[in-house]
């Protein structure tokens, strides 16, 4: 198992509203849509466009975040790398739900259908 004890207490302190933009940057750089991107979180947390937006005005934490959010049951299918670590591999269950959310966002960018993203059978 993956030993990221050093990440878990930043990754879990860091505002969802800090790292939301950057996700829109990215996958629109590549082409992609706000739209796909709200997708994407929506199929991961259960959270519409009006919760993701009233959580981005309420500055909450990635725990806090995810402390309410319905993971999706098939989330333990995301897999592989990101950020030098594999997903599967990670211990702190808020940083493999932050690297998972991490992943469909990379998957989104690079271009993957979005029916290999949000795993359908």
């Amino acid at each position: 198992m993956a030993d990221t004890s050093h990440h878990d207490d930043k990754i879990a302190k860091m505002r969802f509203a800090s790292v939301y933009p950057h996700y829109l940057v990215k996958v629109e750089k590549k082409g992609r849509t706000r739209d796909e991107l709200l997708q994407v979180i929506e199929w991961l947390t259960g959270y519409d466009e009006a919760a993701i937006e009233s959580l981005i005005a309420r500055q909450v934490t990635f725990e806090e975040f995810f402390r309410d959010a319905t993971l999706n049951p098939a989330a333990h299918r995301i897999t592989g790398m990101i950020c030098g670590y594999r997903v599967e591999d990670l211990d702190n269950p808020l940083t493999r739900r932050v690297r998972y959310l991490d992943k469909l966002v990379d998957e989104l960018a690079r271009g993957r259908s979005m029916e290999k993203i949000l795993r359908a059978p």
